[in-house]
């Protein structure tokens, strides 16, 4: 899913930022009038336009599946919390929370992002932000699993969170909390493999 025209000679690790709402206006991953997105220091990020669930678990998994892609963090809003909340589980539940995603997968997922860092990250930048277990019936829940369910089996697991913000949170405070959580999983991507000479 990566554009090896475009990405052929950054040899930075790539980050995944999904805000799944199509409707989310808080996280614009474009700063300024270059057009170009936002990227952590030490990672470069790709924005993944929200959209109908099933349809973007599928374009997000395809992103997973480049070993040039080492994170992934969805973007939602909280209807339960006055404070951010990084949701570190996910159940085998489909949107509506009223039947199972998959009848033989387990029945929660845990987020790999690294919540801890995270939470100090957002805390150090004057943020209230809680961890929390608790799965929410929509379309982030169902991302989170499937997305997570999904991976292969392999050496190095990417970082997968979802960052969750107030309901009325001001975009400004969304894009401040989308950054600092991106900045604090960047620090824990492994560099991508040097490219070998001819």
């Amino acid at each position: 899913m990566l554009d090896p025209q475009r990405d052929g000679d950054d040899d930075r690790p790539a980050l995944v930022i999904c805000a799944y709402d199509v409707d989310e206006r808080g996280w614009d991953p474009v700063e300024d009038l270059s057009g170009e997105p936002w990227n952590p220091i030490g990672a470069r990020t790709i924005a993944v336009a929200g959209g109908e669930a099933v349809a973007l678990a599928s374009v997000l998994s395809d992103h997973l599946a480049d070993r040039r892609c080492r994170g992934l963090l969805l973007v939602g809003r909280t209807r339960r919390s006055d404070a951010f909340r990084l949701q570190i589980r996910a159940e085998n539940r489909s949107a509506d929370g009223h039947q199972r995603i998959d009848g033989l997968g387990p029945g929660m997922a845990r987020a790999t992002a690294p919540a801890a860092e995270i939470v100090r990250a957002m805390n150090t930048a004057g943020l209230t932000v809680d961890a929390s277990s608790e799965s929410e019936e929509d379309a982030g829940s169902y991302l989170l699993y499937r997305v997570l369910s999904g991976l292969a089996d392999g050496p190095e697991t990417p970082a997968i969170g979802l960052l969750r913000a107030p309901e009325n949170e001001p975009d400004a405070a969304v894009q401040r909390a989308v950054k600092t959580a991106a900045q604090a999983m960047a620090r824990h991507l492994s560099p991508l493999p040097r490219a070998r000479a001819n």
